[in-house]
């Protein structure tokens, strides 16, 4: 972590706890290629381990390119973190699924594959109701709570699900920092290279 960025009392950052559903913001200075600037919503969160999905780091590539019998919606894939990325994971806003996984109101992971083709299938504005990824970010026991100690991560429980399925704010991370408000304005336009200030 920048030693610019130490100087600043950070402990307002973690006043929230981690739970199924809330959202993980990187700090300005993580320095790590898959979580730099990254929105991660947690899909589980127990003593044992915790997973979720980085919601900002997009592919340039289609659903339907690796599935071309998958309804062609255009939909935008991101990597959802370094875990197992040649699997295909997705959230969703369809109860009716089965198998899901309730992450928390109006949101979900997982469940048969065919029965959300067929929602798409029926009705093409479903898309605005789903997420892809390749691969997953995962936490062992006891990682992220160390993480969240060091600040690493600022925990957000105000960002909707509207947000979280959209796929064009391409400042997702500073929106989200910012949506926190107070000191958490003045972080989000720290530049990604200190000496750049």
């Amino acid at each position: 972590m920048s030693k610019a960025f130490n100087l600043i009392d950070l402990s307002f950052i973690n006043s929230k706890d981690p739970v199924r559903g809330t959202v993980l913001i990187s700090d300005p200075f993580l320095d790590d290629d898959y979580f730099r600037r990254s929105v991660i919503l947690l899909c589980d969160h127990t003593g044992d381990s915790s997973f979720g999905f980085v919601l900002n780091n997009y592919l340039e590539l289609d659903l339907h390119d690796l599935d071309p019998n998958f309804p062609d919606i255009q939909a935008r894939i991101s990597v959802g973190g370094p875990v197992e990325t040649q699997s295909v994971y997705y959230i969703h806003g369809f109860s009716e699924v089965e198998e899901c996984v309730k992450v928390r109101e109006g949101l979900y992971f997982g469940g048969l594959y065919d029965d959300l083709k067929t929602l798409l299938d029926a009705n093409k504005a479903n898309h605005q109701k789903v997420r892809f990824f390749l691969g997953y970010s995962g936490w062992d026991e006891g990682q992220l709570k160390k993480e969240l100690e060091s600040n690493s991560w600022v925990v957000a429980d105000n960002i909707s699900n509207e947000e979280i399925f959209a796929t064009d704010n391409d400042e997702l991370w500073k929106y989200c920092l910012e949506k926190q408000g107070g000191n958490f304005k003045t972080i989000s336009k720290f530049p990604l290279n200190p000496s750049n200030n």
